[in-house]
């Protein structure tokens, strides 16, 4: 007899109790499966020990893709665009700015030449004419003549 309430006595099953070890139910035991070994023999094996089974792999999605990002192509676009106007505005600043210096480098020459010009004309003709004889002889002995 169990040491029970009486109440409880009805939901007692008589029968063996396990002297020792765990105690495994039948409905805790995994269901068997047949797997193949390394050898391709089938053998018997716990579900719960056996290998996951690979999941299938999705398709992939083969369609060809632009070699270049079309939102990056639109972004280096503008960004070249930006810089060849920002060359083009500066080549044209420097044109400008060359062209005014070049006139004004011109009009300082043709300042010098006209000052010249007008110091040629306001004074004499002088001519000066000087020749120099030198006769260098052998250890080193020179003559020089000034005529």
């Amino acid at each position: 007899m169990s040491a029970l309430p009486e109440q409880y006595q009805r939901y007692v099953q008589p029968g063996p109790r396990p002297v020792h070890g765990e105690v495994e139910l039948q409905a805790e035991r995994d269901p068997v499966v047949w797997v193949p070994d390394a050898y391709g023999e089938m053998v018997p094996m716990r579900r719960s020990q056996a290998p996951v089974l690979p999941t299938a792999t999705v398709p992939r999605d083969l369609t060809p893709q632009p070699v270049f990002d079309p939102l990056a192509q639109r972004m280096a676009a503008a960004g070249v665009g930006a810089g060849a106007a920002g060359a083009g505005v500066g080549w044209g600043i420097g044109q400008a700015a060359a062209g005014v210096a070049s006139i004004g480098g011109s009009m300082a020459v043709v300042a010098m030449l006209a000052l010249w010009l007008l110091a040629r004309a306001s004074r004499p003709s002088v001519q000066v004419r000087q020749t120099v004889h030198n006769h260098a002889r052998w250890f080193g002995k020179n003559t020089t003549n000034l005529g």
